[in-house]
């Protein structure tokens, strides 16, 4: 049997609301900023004697190990970085969209043709038409880049820069801006904070509702998901066999 193996990140250093000033700067209001300031006691403490900015989240993990999630969370860190523009990858939790995909059926090839014949050597234009599927790409790339998240931001640039025109890299490149854009039920975009970065409101059927009520001002809705604009229960595509 497998050894269960978990995430453990900052509770505030997921997800929350952007905060735009009117010369466009931002800031990252956390849930437990929020939940302090609707409670006005941000420096109260917990029962268990731990501060709001001191909780942990233990998130599951279903392909990575811990040492994995790691180098994957350091890599998207600096392939998508949290600057004055905005939050990145970490924010997002994009490491949990990647475990996700990887664990399900895109992991395992199930959507791609996989009969031979493989060729390594074919342009870009052709797409990946190699062996290996996407864990196993990530299982070799990882083992390359044991310790990733261990060196300093300048020295993890420079090894990214030499695996750059990998396979791997290409997939992780891809799956960090999948993860940053995602819906939230496939475990990314966390509070929605890639989708408020770019203005995106998310699936919303109709703004026929809105159109008389903001009409002549600039209107800018609430992101939301697709579980918050579908009456049924939606199940992530991950999740099915």
């Amino acid at each position: 049997m497998r050894r269960r193996h978990f995430l453990v990140l900052s509770a505030a250093s997921v997800g929350g609301v952007l905060v735009y000033t009117l010369d466009r700067q931002v800031s990252r209001l956390s849930a437990e900023d929020r939940a302090a300031q609707d409670k006005s006691a941000a420096a109260k403490t917990d029962k268990s004697g731990k501060s709001a900015q001191q909780k942990s989240l233990r998130i599951p993990l279903r392909f990575f190990t811990e040492s994995e999630a790691a180098t994957v969370a350091a890599a998207a860190a600096r392939i998508f970085p949290s600057d004055e523009a905005g939050p990145g990858a970490r924010e997002a939790g994009v490491v949990i969209f990647i475990d996700r995909q990887l664990a399900g059926p895109w992991g395992r090839d199930r959507w791609r043709y996989t009969h031979e014949p493989f060729d390594d050597g074919l342009t870009a234009e052709f797409g990946y038409q190699s062996k290996a599927t996407p864990r196993e790409v990530y299982r070799q790339g990882l083992k390359d880049l044991a310790g990733f998240d261990k060196l300093s931001p300048e020295q993890q640039d420079k090894k990214l820069k030499s695996i750059e025109n990998s396979v791997f890299f290409a997939a992780l490149r891809r799956n960090v801006i999948e993860g940053m854009f995602c819906d939230p039920i496939h475990g990314g975009n966390v509070d929605m904070v890639g989708w408020q970065l770019i203005g995106f409101p998310g699936p919303r059927m109709s703004n026929a509702a809105d159109i008389d009520k903001h009409f002549g001002e600039a209107f800018r809705p609430k992101p939301v998901s697709l579980r918050e604009v579908v009456p049924e229960p939606v199940r992530p595509s991950e999740e099915q066999t």
